[in-house]
């Protein structure tokens, strides 16, 4: 009998793994390491490429070894955070610097001197995104004028997001990007192939330093012998986000999905043709097989999950990040105190890189509880901006589907169901983002014929319904719009 598990990477922003899938979608094992976070100076943020690598790698052997051995592997899948820059040597694969995180602001004044100079309106109309220092291509303009490294690499310096910098370590050979990333990196037009000449120009970069633009899906490569001892065929990849909207089976028009990780990302998905926005939301590609590229319209909200863990690590409001559902519950209101989450600025609708984070509301009466529940709070509020701004787009959601690590928080789930007043479905499973990854790798090494028939391999929903006082929904949203305006108004 062929091979039919898939091993998944997924290279988060504050983790790596390596995940072993069935055909029939169920996780036969995992392995995790975490990632350490540089904060060298308010606004930046970057990680360690070789890091990142060399605890991949160790989590793959581990899983492979788990399996029977790499000949028992169909296909690897491979998702990332996106958004986030490496830059190599193809002669060595080793980085020359660190990689700079999606979350990095250190870009804010490229992008506002481009702003300043008019071309905000054409980047928007062919890449979809807003000039705004989350989007690599202000990154690698960056690197190419700061880091004096990279001019030793000459012909043989190469530029990629995370999923690029794997394929390129895994082949030793293969400089390639799928069209979901690709389409994050603000150099490349949405309805375009290749990428764009005067998108290049306008950041500096040349060509010949970055991947070849390929399908999400198929004859990605194969991991070189010395490796795993037998090489096994790349056949999946994808951003993150859009992993989890095909692990979320949204794969019709209209489906919408929304991930709660380090941050937070609402997709929609818009079919054939790329969405335009008049509200500040984002145009990305979904995916791309066989050529053929199915769009999205994306939100996008810098601080979710991230929130929790300052709040443990850095703060000492918490101990694990479980504790703040008990918290939440214990208090029936948060007693008028609002959290604005702007920790690395605002994300979608408002884009203010520069916004900071507020705790309004405060009194003597104000408690521990009341402020991890408005933390939480904000998670629901922050949505609710993104749905009025997907509806004034013409995309109103009639459901939405969620997942990542969040979710897990019970009270969370029934808050968002409240304050959106839309039915919000969980699945039993987690992990989507992986389990798109699984749904791609099986289609691209024919396991299955289509996404639709990989589809099978999701389990079931869990449906949570609204369950409060249209008045009491009005009245928190209503503080809330105070609360960020405060804060957009400094």
């Amino acid at each position: 009998m062929a091979a039919q598990q898939i091993l998944v990477i997924d290279e988060g922003t504050t983790s790596t793994r390596a995940m072993l899938f069935g055909a029939d979608g169920k996780l036969h094992g995992s392995q995790q390491e975490e990632l350490q976070q540089y904060y060298p100076a308010p606004g930046l943020v970057e990680h360690n490429a070789a890091e990142i690598w060399d605890k991949t790698l160790r989590c793959c052997k581990k899983m492979i070894e788990q399996a029977g051995g790499a000949e028992k592997i169909a296909a690897i899948g491979i998702t990332n955070q996106r958004e986030t820059i490496v830059a190599w040597d193809k002669r060595t694969g080793e980085p020359l610097g660190k990689a700079i995180v999606w979350q990095d602001r250190r870009t804010a004044s490229i992008c506002d001197e481009l702003k300043a100079k008019g071309f905000e309106p054409m980047v928007q109309a062919k890449t979809g995104l807003l000039l705004d220092p989350y989007f690599s291509g202000s990154k690698i303009s960056w690197m190419l004028k700061n880091w004096p490294e990279i001019s030793t690499a000459g012909d043989n310096l190469a530029f990629g997001t995370i999923e690029s910098y794997l394929i390129y370590r895994l082949t030793g050979d293969h400089h390639i990007t799928d069209a979901s990333n690709a389409s994050r990196t603000m150099l490349m037009a949405l309805d375009g192939d290749d990428w764009d000449d005067e998108l290049l120009g306008l950041f500096g970069i040349p060509k010949k330093a970055l991947p070849k633009i390929v399908d999400c899906a198929g004859d990605l490569g194969r991991t070189s012998v010395e490796l795993f001892g037998t090489p096994i065929a790349i056949s999946g990849s994808a951003g993150d986000q859009q992993a989890a909207t095909i692990g979320q089976a949204c794969l019709e028009v209209g489906q919408t999905k929304a991930t709660f990780g380090t941050g937070a990302f609402i997709l929609t998905n818009s079919g054939e043709t790329p969405p335009k926005s008049e509200n500040r939301l984002l145009s990305t590609v979904l995916f791309q097989l066989n050529g053929k590229r199915i769009y999205a319209l994306e939100g996008s909200v810098f601080v979710a999950g991230s929130l929790m863990q300052w709040l443990r690590d850095d703060i000492g409001m918490l101990k694990f990040a479980g504790e703040s559902e008990d918290l939440a519950r214990s208090v029936d209101e948060t007693s008028g105190v609002y959290l604005v989450p702007a920790l690395s600025g605002l994300g979608a609708p408002h884009w203010q890189a520069d916004a900071k984070a507020t705790i309004s509301g405060l009194s003597f009466s104000s408690t521990k509880a009341h402020i991890v529940r408005a933390a939480l709070e904000a998670m629901a509020y922050q949505c609710h901006d993104l749905k009025t701004a997907f509806s004034a787009d013409g995309t109103d959601w009639q459901s939405l589907r969620i997942d990542g690590g969040m979710v897990a928080n019970d009270w969370l789930v029934q808050d968002l169901a409240d304050i959106l007043d839309i039915t919000v479905e969980r699945p039993e499973f987690f992990e989507t983002t992986a389990l798109g990854t699984a749904m791609l790798a099986s289609v691209g090494c024919g396991i299955y014929a289509s996404l639709e028939e990989a589809s099978s391999m999701i389990s079931g929903l869990e449906e949570h319904q609204p369950n409060i006082e249209s008045s009491r929904r009005e009245a928190r949203l209503a503080g809330w719009q105070k609360a960020v305006q405060s804060v957009l108004s400094n």
